[in-house]
């Protein structure tokens, strides 16, 4: 299973590098149902996974050109912030057991990957039904990036997840980038947020398995060089509908998986 694990765990850097997210819907299922990590646990070392995947990513798609600083900037300022107070002050009041009914419980980690599912399967419709992208040229709507900036940081605080299915749309429709540009802008966003939360993480004291995270971590990397370079021969947004399935599966496994296995 581990041999698993490390091989699915390229797939966390084509996602990155080819279509600009998808790596932590890819992280967190792999980490918890292959790697059995604790899904809290999981959430930082998918913050550390993807930033750090991005982080590389971002500085090929520089070297393409597909880099736009001024669009990533007034996205990752409220991003950070949202992190900040998510994973440092609402993390630690969610309660251990949620809600119980009769044997059934809804623990904090049940609860956590039953959001996160919801999260998958969000995302899978926006990549299902997006089969061409519109460019909106207009000038830069600077209220509505931040906006969405502030909610990527919710939801990377939250469950470690970088939120490249939301960066992306609103980066082209608020800032006219194109499909490429948007890309390789949503990886640096992508990097920022993942590496300062998972930051915050190691201050806050969680304890890290380094080795075991540097190795999934080395994996994801040679994914991103494969992404990056399918992503000069392939239209990444014509795979998103065939990633959206796989993540709609994905999304519905981890219920039953929750629910009808507890």
């Amino acid at each position: 299973m581990e041999i698993i694990g490390y091989l699915a765990s390229i797939l966390i850097g084509i996602s990155l590098g080819l279509i600009g997210g998808g790596g932590s819907i890819l992280t967190i299922p792999i980490l918890v149902y292959i790697f059995h990590v604790n899904p809290r646990l999981a959430t930082t070392y998918s913050l550390f996974i993807v930033g750090f995947t991005a982080a590389i990513g971002s500085i090929k798609h520089y070297q393409l050109g597909n880099l736009k600083f001024q669009s990533a900037i007034p996205f990752a300022i409220p991003s950070l912030v949202s992190i900040i107070v998510v994973r440092k002050f609402l993390m630690p009041i969610i309660p251990e057991i949620i809600f119980s009914i009769g044997s059934f419980s809804i623990t904090k980690d049940i609860f956590m990957m039953l959001i996160f599912s919801v999260l998958m399967m969000m995302a899978s419709y926006s990549m299902i039904k997006s089969k061409q992208e519109i460019v909106d040229e207009s000038k830069t709507n600077i209220m509505k990036v931040a906006f969405m900036g502030y909610l990527v940081g919710v939801v990377t605080g939250f469950l470690g997840a970088g939120g490249g299915f939301l960066i992306i749309p609103a980066l082209i429709f608020f800032t006219g980038l194109t499909m490429k540009e948007a890309v390789g802008t949503s990886l640096l966003i992508i990097a920022f947020n993942s590496l300062f939360g998972f930051l915050g993480d190691v201050i806050n004291g969680v304890n890290i398995d380094f080795f075991f995270l540097l190795s999934i971590a080395f994996f994801a990397l040679i994914g991103i060089f494969i992404g990056t370079f399918l992503s000069k021969k392939i239209d990444g947004s014509k795979l998103k509908p065939a990633f959206g399935w796989f993540v709609l599966v994905m999304g519905i496994y981890i219920v039953i998986k929750e629910i009808y296995f507890y």
